[in-house]
């Protein structure tokens, strides 16, 4: 889990305009104190070129420099598909991951998110299946990565995989590594999928079989959307906070739940070039934490 501190980890997922290193640039001006990035262009399966020694010194160094002290998250490539059976699918999506957990841990960054992936049509089980024997591909050459992988719970769209906490479970079950994974909840996601997080009571039901099943020492990141598409409408659309279907409760339940403090909760919602909108947003987050 995330290290302990007196502020509720509370960031957004920055832009690396002009180099790796002005995340930190963006992350300041925002004031917060966990972020999320993408390493190499997240339309690509892989990067033009490696990271060169100066540039993972130059990131170091801003780490260093960095006046907040949580933990930084990247985001995996869009195009990868674990669950794949098509044979050049799972070749590139398999290399394409080790690359990007190799440029995440070159980096010094804790967590690689990524969706799992799309069975297209082959069936759920298969699926599960073949998420799990890509990431021991993965494990298997990457001994002594400090980065870890960590599963996106989708809003199952098409045929997505990861709509469900069993399927997130079974994964974590049946990898042979299972220490190695980790687990971040999307609240737009988590919603579409069919898991309400309205009210206090659906909250509770809800995270309770989260625990059941996962368990809260595997959660590592929330990423902290609302909906623009109902509840079990399985459509990805983020909307600002407390503005789509899902309303401000069950933001001011997230940021007063103990369970979560110390755990990075990032803004992906949509926003200008200047982040106007993440700049409403984290006001109106903080705001909704008692005192």
């Amino acid at each position: 889990m995330a290290k302990q501190t007196h502020e509720p980890l509370l960031g957004a997922h920055v832009s690396t305009t002009g180099g790796l290193s002005t995340a930190f640039d963006r992350a300041d001006k925002l004031g917060i104190n966990t972020f999320q990035l993408f390493v190499k262009s997240n339309r690509q399966w892989f990067a033009p070129k490696k990271l060169t020694v100066e540039e993972i010194a130059e990131f170091t160094e801003r780490r260093k420099l960095w006046k907040r002290s949580g933990p930084l998250v990247a985001h995996a490539c869009y195009l990868l598909n674990l669950a794949s059976s098509n044979p050049e699918t799972e070749e590139k999506s398999r290399n394409s991951f080790l690359k990007e957990l190799e440029r995440a841990d070159q980096l010094g960054i804790e967590y690689l998110v990524f969706h799992p992936g799309s069975h297209v049509g082959i069936g759920e089980e298969e699926g599960v299946a073949n998420v799990v024997k890509g990431l021991d591909w993965v494990h298997e050459r990457s001994e002594g990565f400090a980065t870890k992988p960590v599963i996106e719970i989708t809003a199952g769209q098409g045929a997505s995989i990861g709509c469900r906490f069993e399927h997130l479970e079974e994964i974590i079950n049946k990898v042979t590594q299972p220490e190695r994974v980790s687990v971040c909840l999307d609240t737009c996601h988590m919603f579409a999928a069919g898991y309400d997080i309205r009210t206090a009571e659906t909250w509770d039901t809800t995270f309770k079989e989260f625990e059941k099943r996962i368990g809260f020492d595997k959660l590592v990141c929330v990423h902290t959307n609302d909906s623009k598409k109902g509840l079990a409408s399985r459509v990805d659309r983020h909307e600002q906070i407390g503005e789509g279907e899902i309303g401000i409760e069950a933001f001011r339940l997230l940021m007063n739940d103990k369970r979560f403090k110390n755990i990075p909760k990032i803004l992906e919602t949509p926003k200008d070039e200047e982040m106007t909108e993440d700049y409403v947003n984290l006001k109106l987050l903080r705001g909704l934490i008692a005192t």
